[in-house]
């Protein structure tokens, strides 16, 4: 029995192809040579990879939280820096379903589940772990609002189509002064996107600094009344940080199999290095993690759209699967021994690509904090 229906099961098998066959072969010279993953757009658009998370109302496949977690894992087990453009694409779409009334999620949704990418802007050079400190402000001018201030590592803002962008409207009122709205940066005076940042891992999956000098937004793209944004960037980590526990438990499926595959082949004294014990203990340790993570990634992803609160059942998923999946691509490489180490084996890519897991979409230490509070309260 799966936690997906017959037809979403026959999805997943073509999106497991696809991952195999098209994306896999090209990670690491995307890796090598940091070249954006949108390359992929047209193919995964064509899948119906971009609407996912979206219910076929917003023109998307509206597959559930399970068969989405799984849809990631498949997508990031073949490349990370693809799946992290995928789900940063996510984010934006679910701040719209989440926080746009009927006209905006008509005019943005259906695009978007076509291959109109999109970006999510909340992160600011000073306002990370705690988005209510950010600077960024939104003054209504006429019809309208002018946007001041700058974001850094918005992952897609270099190709983005639209990009969800959090700003103040009452700057004094903290997290309830913050608002949303969608820009448009190709047909937007006012936006200055930097280059992609040069990152140790993710390669593929570039993030950018963006600054709005009086950058005007229509009134009628403003996601919700004025002070509710705030609100709406919690509900889309929630769900984001569920989607980074399947790219990390994707990412660690990989290195496992590697792992497995290598001990069999690899012969010392006449023998599989899997003979021995304590490497044996290793594998093992590694599928305990893995199943574990597993397991807290599905169980919050049952809870996706269900209407429940599930702050803290994601909170659990990211902060292990994060951290569970580097224990599991870190005995996978040393089990490689030096070749782990070498760039013709992608041990040391699964590492630095995994390396952020534990830093965005909320830090594990923020995700111990969230933890903590749900038990306390």
């Amino acid at each position: 029995m799966t936690d997906w229906t017959e037809d979403e099961g026959a999805l997943l098998d073509q999106i497991a192809r696809f991952a195999a066959e098209v994306l896999a072969p090209r990670a690491a010279a995307l890796d090598e040579t940091a070249t954006f993953a949108t390359c992929h757009l047209p193919a995964m658009a064509a899948l119906g990879l971009m609407g996912l998370n979206l219910s076929e109302a917003d023109g998307g496949l509206g597959l559930s939280g399970p068969a989405l977690y799984r849809a990631v894992e498949l997508i990031a087990g073949a490349c990370g820096a693809t799946a992290s453009m995928l789900t940063a694409h996510y984010l934006a779409t679910d701040a719209l379903h989440l926080g746009g009334d009927a006209a905006l999620r008509a005019r943005f949704l259906p695009p978007a589940a076509a291959g109109a990418l999109g970006a999510f802007a909340l992160t600011e050079p000073q306002a990370g772990s705690n988005p209510a400190d950010m600077r960024t402000t939104a003054r209504r001018d006429g019809d309208g609002y002018r946007l001041q201030g700058s974001k850094c590592f918005i992952s897609n803002a270099g190709a983005a189509d639209f990009m969800v962008v959090f700003a103040k409207t009452d700057p004094g009122a903290g997290a309830r002064g913050v608002s949303a709205f969608v820009v448009e940066p190709k047909a937007s005076r006012g936006i200055t996107i930097g280059p992609a940042e040069r990152t140790m891992g993710l390669r593929g999956g570039h993030v950018f600094g963006v600054s709005f000098d009086d950058c005007h937004v229509p009134a009628a793209n403003r996601l919700g009344n004025e002070g509710t944004g705030f609100r709406t960037a919690m509900k889309v980590l929630d769900n984001g940080r569920i989607e980074v526990a399947a790219q990390a438990t994707g990412i660690a499926e990989a290195a496992l199999a590697a792992a497995i595959a290598y001990a069999r082949d690899r012969q010392v004294g006449g023998h599989p290095i899997a003979d021995f014990q304590g490497l044996q203990w290793m594998l093992a340790d590694s599928a305990n993690d893995l199943a574990a993570a597993r397991a807290l990634g599905l169980a919050a992803a049952r809870l996706r759209g269900t209407g429940a609160r599930y702050s803290t059942e994601s909170a659990h998923a990211k902060l292990f699967a994060s951290e569970a999946a580097w224990r599991i691509a870190d005995r996978a490489l040393q089990i490689h021994g030096g070749y782990g180490y070498c760039r013709d084996f992608p041990l040391e890519r699964y590492l630095r690509d995994l390396r952020i897991f534990r830093i965005y979409e909320g830090s594990s230490e923020i995700q111990r904090t969230i933890i903590a509070r749900g038990l306390l309260a």
